[in-house]
């Protein structure tokens, strides 16, 4: 039993093939492609869904022309092979989803199942050229983790002034006057994202009035503190200033 007429499954392809096409460039014009793959790989991604939609567009004039020829669209002697549209069906189906879908960026949530809890530096994130004339004031907060990850003494980092962006998280391992300052960073996807962070100690109170996941610009010097019998390089901060979210959220 065919899952759809024969006539009707040829269609069915020009409209899972235009469906992508058109779902790849909504992503882009819509400005949610930073959320889904590197910024590097966008330029391949708009030329895939161009030429999707050039391939709909192509496939579709043939069909129409045999359409109008009165030619059939399968020959008879094939038809056992043919493809019963599930395939079709199934990719049309999830680029509606996408469309309706709307992406968002990982927050708290993810960076907790991700480890961003179990410490300050993730072996994730690859060592770089040290480089210590850089003013520490210009460096983001990924900069930060490779710098202290070629070179993990705290005190070299003493009275270094920072600033940096980030969503905020509440981590256990952490007493209540600090909060952590986390980013994602991407690779290729959002499929292989994880997260980075820094230690915040806060001036006054405690982080129960810094909400979780809220975006922060964090401005302060690098101090030296033990937490949990662990010397850490801690941002002391003089100013956490609340800020929206960026259109590219990940660090890369």
């Amino acid at each position: 039993m065919k899952f759809l007429p024969q006539p009707i499954t040829p269609w069915l392809d020009v409209a899972a093939i235009a469906a992508w096409g058109f779902l790849l460039l909504h992503y882009w014009l819509g400005g949610k492609l930073n959320l889904l793959i590197h910024p590097n790989y966008n330029g391949l991604t708009i030329s895939a869904g161009a030429a999707l939609l050039l391939i709909a567009l192509l496939k579709g004039y043939q069909l129409w022309k045999r359409r109008r020829s009165a030619k059939p669209v399968y020959d008879a002697q094939h038809l056992a092979v043919l493809p019963k549209g599930w395939g079709s069906a199934l990719m049309l189906i999830m680029a509606i989803a996408g469309l309706l879908i709307t992406p968002r960026a990982f927050a708290s949530a993810t960076a907790v199942q991700r480890g961003a809890g179990e410490g300050i530096i993730l072996t994730q994130v690859r060592p770089q050229a040290f480089r210590g004339m850089v003013n520490p004031e210009s460096r983001s907060l990924i900069d930060w983790i490779r710098t202290l990850q070629v070179y993990p003494e705290p005190d070299a980092y003493q009275g270094q002034k920072v600033k940096v962006q980030g969503f905020a998280m509440h981590p256990g391992t952490l007493p209540g006057q600090y909060l952590s300052i986390t980013r994602f960073v991407i690779t290729c996807c959002a499929a292989d994202v994880y997260p980075v962070h820094l230690p915040v100690k806060l001036m006054t109170g405690d982080r129960a009035s810094y909400p979780v996941d809220q975006w922060f610009e964090v401005e302060g010097q690098m101090i030296t503190e033990t937490i949990e019998g662990r010397r850490q390089a801690v941002v002391q901060a003089n100013s956490l200033k609340p800020i929206a979210q960026p259109q590219n959220p990940y660090a890369s």
